[in-house]
């Protein structure tokens, strides 16, 4: 995907370290620094600087688009995440009758959103087993009551990646009121997205997407639109918000055109539009054929070392991420730290993430430093 050459040119400060934390922050190339410089330049033109401005904003909807399989019309942005569910949640306007299925795979912004309801719905959690959400422990979860089923394509604390049909055929089935809303954040950029039926998809900007913080990617298909319209006040969501009837009636733009409630973070947008086109100009194909087999590789390594791995790998359901835990997970972390070998330590919890700049050298390395902790 990258040869050595391009890969020191595109990403400089990968130099002299061996990075495996994307799954909590990129290294962006350096085409989001250039498109950050360009935000600047019409930031420094005042008014006048709107004009990129909002153009950076259509071109990087135009590639959200191209890459979630959607519209223009069907994907639009907010700030993060968080922003996304609560706008989520406002849609929906779930009462103390409804029930929301969650996983204890999630991160915390897509559960949270609905216990911090004003009346807040039944939330029914679908626990993993071993790592893995298994569908027949979510059918006994599933009824007419239903209105929400919250998963992550590709869990952030283990790596597991949900087995998408079967899940999607068991929620139309037993669960015919509910939509499905799926966070891509672990996914977008690094696999290419098997989800088709999903009612709406979220993703962060900052992580395999190789764009900043600041931004959330919102696609919501055209049939779910006046189903998944906000009801939050703003006014960038407005078809109507400098008409003579402004006082009397607010008119919400439908569905995903709702989230982007405010001013946009414009650089944020400047920067995802050229991160996205990098990766495009990649294809997120080549970039899962380029890190999957260290992914692989990097697990039976661990094996080796007697780190099991928090969930099974599957060839067929390629992931970025692999989490063991152990009780020496601080020293573990602090002699990679110490040798320029970036992951993530959380409570007992070791997570490594490769992206398609990682290399051989990157998993040698790694396994090495892990080896010479343990032995």
């Amino acid at each position: 995907m990258l040869s050595d050459s391009t890969r020191h040119r595109d990403f400089p400060t990968l130099s002299g370290i061996t990075y495996l934390n994307t799954a909590a922050e990129s290294i962006p190339p350096l085409a989001v620094k250039q498109a950050l410089e360009s935000y600047w330049a019409d930031k420094a033109r005042g008014m006048r600087g709107r004009e990129g401005h909002f153009a950076a904003v259509e071109n990087c909807r135009e590639i959200s688009a191209k890459m979630l399989g959607l519209t223009t019309e069907e994907v639009s942005f907010c700030s993060c995440s968080s922003e996304a569910y609560n706008l989520l949640a406002s849609a929906l306007n779930l009462g103390r009758e409804d029930e929301v299925v969650v996983t204890d795979l999630d991160f915390p912004a897509g559960v949270t959103a609905w216990m911090r309801a004003l009346h807040p719905p039944i939330s029914r959690l679908w626990k993993s087993v071993s790592g893995e959400l298994n569908v027949a422990d979510l059918i006994p979860l599933l009824n007419e009551k239903t209105k929400l089923v919250q998963l992550s394509l590709i869990s952030f604390y283990n790596g597991h990646r949900i087995d998408w049909q079967p899940i999607h055929d068991a929620v139309r089935q037993h669960a015919p009121k509910a939509l499905i809303s799926v966070d891509i954040t672990q996914a977008f950029g690094r696999v290419v997205l098997n989800c088709a039926g999903a009612d709406i998809l979220i993703s962060s900007t900052h992580k395999w997407t190789l764009g900043v913080h600041g931004g959330c990617v919102i696609g919501i298909p055209k049939q779910n639109a006046e189903r998944l319209t906000t009801h939050a006040g703003g006014w960038y969501h407005l078809s109507n918000a400098f008409d003579a009837d402004r006082f009397e009636r607010a008119q919400t733009k439908a569905g995903a055109l709702s989230f982007s409630v405010g001013m946009p973070n414009f650089a944020a947008l400047y920067a995802l539009n050229a991160a996205l086109r990098y990766v495009d100009g990649i294809g997120v194909a080549a970039i899962s054929a380029q890190a999957d087999p260290l992914v692989k590789d990097m697990y039976e390594g661990l094996i080796e070392l007697d780190l099991r791995p928090m969930c099974p790998l599957y060839q067929n359901r390629p992931t970025g991420i692999l989490s063991f835990s152990h009780d020496r997970s601080a020293e573990i972390h602090a002699a990679l730290e110490k040798a320029e070998i970036h992951v993530m330590h959380s409570a007992g919890r070791i997570r490594l993430a490769m992206h398609g700049y990682n290399t051989v050298d990157d998993l040698q390395r790694a396994l090495a430093a892990l080896k010479s902790v343990l032995f």
